[in-house]
Protein backbone atom coordinates (compact mmCIF):
# COMPACT_ATOMS: atom_id res chain seq x y z
CA UNK A 1 0.00 0.00 0.00
CA UNK A 2 1.02 3.30 0.28
CA UNK A 3 4.01 4.47 1.75
CA UNK A 4 3.87 7.17 4.10
CA UNK A 5 6.21 9.18 2.37
CA UNK A 6 3.63 9.32 -0.57
CA UNK A 7 0.75 10.01 1.47
CA UNK A 8 2.44 13.49 3.17
CA UNK A 9 3.53 14.39 -0.06
CA UNK A 10 -0.28 14.20 -1.38
CA UNK A 11 -1.16 16.22 1.84
CA UNK A 12 1.43 18.77 1.37
CA UNK A 13 0.95 19.60 -2.34
CA UNK A 14 -3.07 19.90 -1.49
CA UNK A 15 -2.52 22.21 1.35
CA UNK A 16 -0.53 24.37 -0.67
CA UNK A 17 -2.93 24.07 -3.72
CA UNK A 18 -0.22 22.78 -6.04
CA UNK A 19 -1.92 20.66 -8.62
CA UNK A 20 0.73 19.39 -10.79
CA UNK A 21 2.70 18.58 -7.18
CA UNK A 22 -0.39 16.40 -6.29
CA UNK A 23 -0.88 14.66 -9.76
CA UNK A 24 2.68 14.10 -9.86
CA UNK A 25 2.65 12.23 -6.48
CA UNK A 26 -0.06 10.61 -7.78
CA UNK A 27 1.50 8.91 -10.44
CA UNK A 28 4.49 7.97 -8.17
CA UNK A 29 2.15 6.24 -6.18
CA UNK A 30 0.63 4.43 -9.00
CA UNK A 31 4.17 3.58 -9.80
CA UNK A 32 4.83 2.35 -6.36
CA UNK A 33 1.97 0.22 -6.59
CA UNK A 34 2.73 -1.35 -9.60
CA UNK A 35 6.13 -2.88 -8.72
CA UNK A 36 4.50 -4.47 -6.07
CA UNK A 37 2.55 -5.90 -7.93
CA UNK A 38 -0.97 -4.50 -7.72
CA UNK A 39 -1.62 -3.88 -11.51
CA UNK A 40 -5.23 -3.40 -11.02
CA UNK A 41 -4.97 -0.42 -8.22
CA UNK A 42 -2.30 1.32 -9.97
CA UNK A 43 -4.19 1.35 -13.75
CA UNK A 44 -7.24 2.89 -11.25
CA UNK A 45 -5.11 5.66 -9.56
CA UNK A 46 -3.94 6.46 -13.45
CA UNK A 47 -7.30 6.32 -14.75
CA UNK A 48 -8.47 8.85 -11.41
CA UNK A 49 -5.15 11.29 -12.44
CA UNK A 50 -6.36 11.54 -16.22
CA UNK A 51 -10.07 12.18 -15.07
CA UNK A 52 -9.05 15.03 -12.81
CA UNK A 53 -6.82 16.77 -15.09
CA UNK A 54 -9.77 16.45 -17.58
CA UNK A 55 -11.89 17.51 -15.51
CA UNK A 56 -9.89 20.54 -14.11
CA UNK A 57 -9.21 21.54 -17.60
CA UNK A 58 -12.99 21.74 -18.67
CA UNK A 59 -13.25 24.62 -15.70
CA UNK A 60 -10.92 26.34 -15.32
CA UNK A 61 -6.50 26.38 -16.30
CA UNK A 62 -4.16 24.20 -14.71
CA UNK A 63 -1.77 26.53 -12.04
CA UNK A 64 1.74 25.61 -13.19
CA UNK A 65 4.10 24.63 -10.07
CA UNK A 66 6.85 27.69 -10.93
CA UNK A 67 10.24 26.80 -9.63
CA UNK A 68 11.25 28.39 -6.18
CA UNK A 69 14.15 29.79 -4.81
CA UNK A 70 17.38 28.94 -6.98
CA UNK A 71 15.51 26.81 -9.50
CA UNK A 72 14.02 29.79 -10.78
CA UNK A 73 16.59 31.06 -12.26
CA UNK A 74 17.67 27.60 -13.69
CA UNK A 75 14.53 26.46 -15.06
CA UNK A 76 11.76 28.34 -17.16
CA UNK A 77 8.07 26.57 -17.00
CA UNK A 78 5.08 26.39 -19.53
CA UNK A 79 2.28 24.35 -20.09
CA UNK A 80 1.97 23.78 -23.74
CA UNK A 81 -1.10 22.76 -25.61
CA UNK A 82 0.94 21.40 -28.45
CA UNK A 83 0.26 18.25 -30.43
CA UNK A 84 2.18 15.56 -32.34
CA UNK A 85 -0.41 16.21 -35.78
CA UNK A 86 1.17 19.71 -35.80
CA UNK A 87 4.45 18.71 -36.89
CA UNK A 88 5.40 17.58 -40.47
CA UNK A 89 7.73 14.68 -39.54
CA UNK A 90 8.93 11.67 -41.82
CA UNK A 91 7.28 8.53 -40.52
CA UNK A 92 10.63 6.76 -38.85
CA UNK A 93 10.45 9.91 -36.37
CA UNK A 94 6.90 10.05 -36.00
CA UNK A 95 6.55 6.48 -35.37
CA UNK A 96 9.38 7.18 -32.50
CA UNK A 97 7.56 9.69 -31.34
CA UNK A 98 4.02 8.01 -31.17
CA UNK A 99 5.81 5.39 -29.31
CA UNK A 100 7.22 7.22 -26.86
CA UNK A 101 3.75 9.34 -25.92
CA UNK A 102 2.11 5.31 -25.85
CA UNK A 103 4.45 4.15 -23.61
CA UNK A 104 4.15 6.77 -20.94
CA UNK A 105 0.54 6.51 -20.92
CA UNK A 106 0.76 2.93 -20.05
CA UNK A 107 3.43 4.00 -17.81
CA UNK A 108 1.97 2.34 -14.77
CA UNK A 109 1.26 -1.03 -16.73
CA UNK A 110 4.88 -1.36 -18.07
CA UNK A 111 6.55 -1.01 -14.25
CA UNK A 112 4.36 -3.56 -13.34
CA UNK A 113 6.36 -5.88 -15.33
CA UNK A 114 9.62 -4.52 -14.27
CA UNK A 115 9.96 -2.72 -17.26
CA UNK A 116 10.60 0.59 -17.84
CA UNK A 117 8.72 3.35 -20.11
CA UNK A 118 10.76 5.68 -22.88
CA UNK A 119 11.74 8.73 -20.89
CA UNK A 120 15.21 9.66 -21.58
CA UNK A 121 15.60 11.07 -25.22
CA UNK A 122 17.95 12.70 -26.85
CA UNK A 123 17.71 14.56 -29.81
CA UNK A 124 20.07 15.24 -32.88
CA UNK A 125 20.29 17.16 -36.35
CA UNK A 126 20.49 20.82 -37.85
CA UNK A 127 18.68 23.46 -36.16
CA UNK A 128 15.20 24.68 -37.39
CA UNK A 129 13.64 21.10 -38.05
CA UNK A 130 11.24 20.66 -35.01
CA UNK A 131 14.14 19.38 -31.81
CA UNK A 132 12.44 21.87 -29.66
CA UNK A 133 9.40 21.88 -30.62
CA UNK A 134 9.45 18.18 -30.08
CA UNK A 135 9.62 19.54 -26.15
CA UNK A 136 6.34 21.01 -26.14
CA UNK A 137 4.47 18.00 -28.17
CA UNK A 138 6.27 15.91 -25.45
CA UNK A 139 4.31 17.91 -22.60
CA UNK A 140 1.32 19.03 -24.27
CA UNK A 141 0.08 15.20 -25.23
CA UNK A 142 1.43 13.99 -21.98
CA UNK A 143 -0.51 17.04 -19.99
CA UNK A 144 2.94 17.82 -18.52
CA UNK A 145 4.48 21.09 -18.06
CA UNK A 146 7.79 21.56 -19.52
CA UNK A 147 10.95 22.74 -17.74
CA UNK A 148 13.50 24.19 -20.16
CA UNK A 149 16.53 24.28 -18.22
CA UNK A 150 18.53 27.67 -18.32
CA UNK A 151 21.98 26.83 -19.50
CA UNK A 152 23.07 30.92 -18.36
CA UNK A 153 22.17 29.81 -14.97
CA UNK A 154 23.43 26.65 -15.27
CA UNK A 155 26.99 26.81 -16.52
CA UNK A 156 29.33 29.24 -14.30
CA UNK A 157 32.97 29.64 -14.12
CA UNK A 158 33.03 28.84 -10.25
CA UNK A 159 34.62 25.01 -9.47
CA UNK A 160 32.50 22.22 -8.60
CA UNK A 161 29.11 25.01 -9.08
CA UNK A 162 27.42 23.99 -11.93
CA UNK A 163 27.46 20.16 -10.63
CA UNK A 164 25.70 21.35 -7.80
CA UNK A 165 23.31 22.86 -9.56
CA UNK A 166 22.66 20.00 -11.95
CA UNK A 167 21.54 17.93 -8.86
CA UNK A 168 19.01 20.50 -7.88
CA UNK A 169 17.32 20.28 -11.84
CA UNK A 170 17.50 16.86 -11.21
CA UNK A 171 15.85 16.44 -7.97
CA UNK A 172 13.28 18.37 -9.21
CA UNK A 173 12.93 15.70 -11.55
CA UNK A 174 11.76 13.58 -8.90
CA UNK A 175 9.84 16.19 -7.07
CA UNK A 176 7.73 17.72 -9.93
CA UNK A 177 6.90 14.66 -13.07
CA UNK A 178 7.36 17.03 -16.23
CA UNK A 179 9.49 17.09 -19.47
CA UNK A 180 12.97 18.29 -18.45
CA UNK A 181 14.60 20.00 -21.82
CA UNK A 182 17.98 20.31 -22.16
CA UNK A 183 18.94 22.45 -25.28
CA UNK A 184 22.05 23.10 -26.76
CA UNK A 185 22.76 19.72 -24.62
CA UNK A 186 26.22 20.29 -26.31
CA UNK A 187 27.51 22.78 -23.62
CA UNK A 188 27.19 20.05 -21.11
CA UNK A 189 28.15 16.64 -23.14
CA UNK A 190 30.87 17.67 -25.27
CA UNK A 191 33.74 15.14 -25.59
CA UNK A 192 36.33 14.94 -22.67
CA UNK A 193 39.17 14.59 -24.50
CA UNK A 194 38.65 17.38 -26.54
CA UNK A 195 41.81 19.78 -27.27
CA UNK A 196 40.17 22.93 -25.88
CA UNK A 197 38.43 20.40 -22.77
CA UNK A 198 39.28 21.70 -19.47
CA UNK A 199 38.87 19.61 -15.81
CA UNK A 200 36.02 21.80 -14.76
CA UNK A 201 33.91 20.49 -18.06
CA UNK A 202 34.92 17.08 -17.61
CA UNK A 203 33.47 17.20 -14.08
CA UNK A 204 30.42 18.58 -15.65
CA UNK A 205 30.26 15.53 -18.13
CA UNK A 206 31.22 13.21 -15.42
CA UNK A 207 27.90 14.59 -12.99
CA UNK A 208 25.50 14.41 -15.46
CA UNK A 209 26.24 10.86 -16.59
CA UNK A 210 26.14 9.81 -13.18
CA UNK A 211 22.98 11.60 -12.54
CA UNK A 212 21.19 10.27 -15.42
CA UNK A 213 21.81 6.87 -15.04
CA UNK A 214 20.62 6.85 -11.10
CA UNK A 215 18.00 9.09 -11.98
CA UNK A 216 14.73 7.10 -11.02
CA UNK A 217 11.85 9.40 -11.58
CA UNK A 218 9.08 9.53 -13.51
CA UNK A 219 9.82 12.55 -15.87
CA UNK A 220 11.22 12.54 -19.34
CA UNK A 221 14.78 13.96 -19.66
CA UNK A 222 15.19 15.38 -22.92
CA UNK A 223 18.37 16.66 -24.58
CA UNK A 224 18.67 18.05 -27.72
CA UNK A 225 22.03 18.88 -29.95
CA UNK A 226 22.96 20.89 -32.85
CA UNK A 227 26.06 18.95 -33.29
CA UNK A 228 26.22 15.08 -32.05
CA UNK A 229 29.67 14.52 -33.20
CA UNK A 230 30.80 16.49 -30.65
CA UNK A 231 28.93 14.55 -28.03
CA UNK A 232 30.95 12.14 -25.51
CA UNK A 233 30.11 8.68 -26.38
CA UNK A 234 30.11 7.25 -23.30
CA UNK A 235 26.20 9.49 -23.04
CA UNK A 236 24.90 7.78 -25.78
CA UNK A 237 24.10 4.67 -23.94
CA UNK A 238 22.33 6.57 -21.11
CA UNK A 239 19.60 7.41 -23.19
CA UNK A 240 16.47 5.03 -24.18
CA UNK A 241 16.05 6.51 -27.23
CA UNK A 242 18.03 8.25 -29.96
CA UNK A 243 16.15 10.44 -32.43
CA UNK A 244 17.27 11.90 -35.53
CA UNK A 245 15.92 15.40 -36.98
CA UNK A 246 16.82 15.91 -40.71
CA UNK A 247 16.77 18.64 -43.14
CA UNK A 248 12.78 18.15 -44.82
CA UNK A 249 12.27 16.39 -48.20
CA UNK A 250 10.86 17.92 -51.07
CA UNK A 251 7.24 16.24 -50.23
CA UNK A 252 7.45 17.24 -46.78
CA UNK A 253 8.06 21.00 -47.77
CA UNK A 254 5.16 20.93 -50.55
CA UNK A 255 2.92 19.55 -47.60
CA UNK A 256 4.25 22.85 -45.43
CA UNK A 257 4.01 25.17 -48.26
CA UNK A 258 0.63 24.19 -49.50
CA UNK A 259 -0.87 23.76 -45.47
CA UNK A 260 0.45 27.32 -45.55
CA UNK A 261 -0.23 29.06 -48.10
CA UNK A 262 -3.19 26.65 -50.26
CA UNK A 263 -6.08 29.42 -49.87
CA UNK A 264 -4.37 32.48 -50.40
CA UNK A 265 -2.81 30.80 -53.75
CA UNK A 266 -3.73 30.87 -57.50
CA UNK A 267 -4.65 28.61 -59.14
CA UNK A 268 -1.72 26.15 -60.57
CA UNK A 269 0.54 26.91 -58.54
CA UNK A 270 3.40 24.18 -58.40
CA UNK A 271 4.18 23.11 -54.68
CA UNK A 272 6.61 20.04 -55.80
CA UNK A 273 8.28 22.65 -58.01
CA UNK A 274 8.69 25.89 -54.99
CA UNK A 275 9.89 22.40 -52.98
CA UNK A 276 12.68 21.81 -55.34
CA UNK A 277 14.16 25.14 -54.96
CA UNK A 278 14.41 24.75 -51.30
CA UNK A 279 17.25 22.36 -50.89
CA UNK A 280 19.36 23.03 -47.46
CA UNK A 281 16.70 25.02 -45.99
CA UNK A 282 15.18 23.82 -42.73
CA UNK A 283 11.60 23.32 -41.65
CA UNK A 284 11.54 26.98 -39.78
CA UNK A 285 13.50 28.81 -42.74
CA UNK A 286 10.72 27.45 -44.73
CA UNK A 287 8.09 28.30 -42.34
CA UNK A 288 9.05 31.65 -42.05
CA UNK A 289 9.71 32.15 -46.48
CA UNK A 290 5.52 31.86 -45.94
CA UNK A 291 4.66 34.09 -43.19
CA UNK A 292 6.53 36.55 -45.13
CA UNK A 293 4.97 35.74 -48.28
CA UNK A 294 1.38 36.42 -45.87
CA UNK A 295 2.73 39.55 -44.44
CA UNK A 296 3.68 40.92 -47.89
CA UNK A 297 0.30 40.04 -49.54
CA UNK A 298 -1.59 41.70 -45.92
CA UNK A 299 0.38 45.11 -46.61
CA UNK A 300 -0.45 44.92 -50.74
CA UNK A 301 -3.89 44.31 -49.67
CA UNK A 302 -3.95 41.56 -52.27
CA UNK A 303 -6.36 38.69 -52.60
CA UNK A 304 -3.75 36.01 -53.83
CA UNK A 305 -0.33 35.12 -54.02
CA UNK A 306 1.37 34.14 -57.16
CA UNK A 307 4.31 30.98 -57.43
CA UNK A 308 6.63 33.27 -57.93
CA UNK A 309 5.71 35.63 -54.90
CA UNK A 310 6.64 32.25 -52.98
CA UNK A 311 9.68 31.81 -54.55
CA UNK A 312 10.77 35.33 -54.13
CA UNK A 313 10.44 34.54 -50.22
CA UNK A 314 12.18 31.61 -50.78
CA UNK A 315 14.92 32.70 -52.26
CA UNK A 316 15.80 34.67 -50.17
CA UNK A 317 15.56 32.72 -46.84
CA UNK A 318 18.34 30.83 -48.90
CA UNK A 319 20.33 34.23 -49.39
CA UNK A 320 20.43 34.85 -45.61
CA UNK A 321 21.10 30.75 -44.88
CA UNK A 322 24.04 31.17 -47.32
CA UNK A 323 25.28 33.83 -45.89
CA UNK A 324 24.94 32.95 -42.13
CA UNK A 325 27.03 29.52 -43.32
CA UNK A 326 29.32 31.36 -44.53
CA UNK A 327 30.06 33.78 -41.23
CA UNK A 328 29.86 30.36 -39.76
CA UNK A 329 33.16 28.47 -41.64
Amino acid sequence: MASADHIKALLNSHLEGDDQRFYSVAMQLAAHEAKLGHGKLAEELRMLVDKAKQRRGTSQPVPIGKPRGELADLLSVSFPEARLGDMVLDDALRKQLQRIIREQRHAARILEHDLSPRRKLLLMGPPGNGKTMTGSVLAGELGLPLFQVRLDGLITKYMGETAAKLRQIFDATSQTRGVYFFDEFDAIGSQRGLANDVGEIRRILNSFLQMIEQDQSHSLIVAATNHPEILDRALFRRFDDLLHYDLPDISHVAMVLKSRLGRLAVKGVSWERLAEATEGLSYAEIVRAAEETLKEALIEEADSVSEADIRRMLEERRQISHRLANKNE
